[in-house]
């Protein structure tokens, strides 16, 4: 029997909310047995298998495209929701949350974020809904996503693929007013940017009230038809909804689930896609 357990950080806070209604077991001996997502059923991959995987994309990226999704995927918005909080702590004097950080979000549920930081029922109650109007004014701008930073070894593997001659797409549900925020924010952390050449793109939402299912659908097509000398090697998304659908209509490619967060709908992960927790390639004895 699969023993579901918690990941916690180094502050002790639960990075993921385990339901065990909705958990389905692990059976993949190349992964981490005893995590399993509760919403979607994924475990990750041991750091053997999946530094395995991260080295077999390279060597076959030369000319291809890989596509990385940003958020949750190469960018960690939880220092943005962190930010966001501290503020509002300042605004509305809620003394509490002003030691806000990144760690205190395991999901997107600012109540559990609140609970974290040392909240009770009562005070969550009495500040929730201020705050979720709070954040959605400033959390989906420009202003504010170029405080993102990187999910681990996210920079560096796409400067691999890049020095691998690999073409990079950017494939984001973020809408293009985010656009000038999102490519401070990757100039900053160091990631290669989009290029005249085409070699690195950026694919952004046209608008903000689109739905990302069908965006990332329409461009799961379009990626489709790609002639074969350019075609997709990879993809990386956190969506299980999204890496699903590139699962079924990229067959040739590695579609590759993020083991971070996600908008916690009960979708599963489809047989045969693999997760990883981060970028990191392990130096193997």
């Amino acid at each position: 029997m699969v023993t579901i357990s918690a990941p916690v950080n180094e502050h002790g806070i639960l990075l993921h909310t385990l339901n065990p209604e909705h958990v389905m077991s692990a059976t993949r001996p190349d992964c981490e047995a005893d995590i399993v997502d509760p919403y979607c059923g994924a475990s990750p991959l041991l750091a053997e298998p999946a530094t395995d995987l991260l080295q077999r994309v390279l060597q076959k990226c030369s000319g291809r495209t890989v596509v990385f999704d940003l958020d949750s995927t190469l960018l960690n918005n939880r220092p943005r929701s962190a930010l966001i909080m501290r503020e509002f702590a300042k605004e509305f004097d809620v003394p509490a949350l002003a030691k806000a950080h990144g760690d205190h979000w395991q999901d997107w549920s600012a109540a559990t974020a609140m609970k974290n930081i040392g909240l009770n029922q009562r005070q969550i109650d009495a500040h929730l809904d201020n705050f979720e109007g709070f954040w959605f004014e400033r959390f989906f701008t420009s202003e504010y996503c170029k405080h993102d930073e990187q999910i681990p070894g996210a920079v560096d593997y796409s400067c691999r693929v890049a020095a691998a001659d690999g073409s990079i797409m950017y494939l984001t549900g973020r809408p293009q007013q985010m656009r000038n925020g999102t490519l401070q924010c990757l100039e900053r952390l160091g990631f290669p940017l989009p290029t005249a050449s085409n070699s690195v793109t950026l694919n952004m939402k046209p608008m903000v009230d689109g739905s990302d299912d069908d965006f990332k659908q329409q461009q799961s097509l379009q990626l489709a038809s790609l002639p074969e000398a350019t075609a997709v090697v990879a993809v990386f998304d956190n969506e299980p909804q999204h890496i699903n659908t590139y699962n079924a209509l990229l067959p040739d490619a590695e579609c590759i689930h993020l083991f971070t967060d996600h908008s916690m709908r009960q979708i599963p992960l489809e047989d045969g896609i693999s997760s990883i927790r981060d970028f990191l390639i392990q130096k193997m004895a």
